[in-house]
């Protein structure tokens, strides 16, 4: 489970947001993840696991983190970034059945 720290830093820091009682994630974390994606992508990194652009992009927002409180800020994000991009990642409703048929 994340750490509330972690959270309550990512928050504090405008990277993350609150929504009622769910997190989301800010315009400035959105763009900083896409610039992290966008330079794997062109160095043709072979990556699957969405911890390796979480932990990049935190990273250069958080130059003198240790690898401890890297990892804790990851384990933060991941839960929250996993739940912004589930509706992109399901598929489209297929096609109404016509009615009276």
């Amino acid at each position: 489970m994340p750490e509330p720290d972690a959270i309550d830093r990512l928050v504090a820091d405008g990277l993350l947001r609150r929504d009622g009682s769910r997190l989301r994630t800010t315009r400035r974390w959105q763009a900083g993840l896409a610039r992290v994606a966008a330079g794997l992508q062109r160095s043709d990194a072979p990556w699957r696991d969405l911890r390796l652009p979480l932990a990049a992009a935190l990273a250069a927002w958080y130059p003198e983190a240790s690898d401890e409180e890297l990892a804790g800020l990851v384990e933060a994000a991941l839960p929250v970034e996993e739940a912004e991009l589930a509706p992109a990642a399901a598929p489209a409703p297929g096609p109404a059945a016509p009615r009276g048929v």
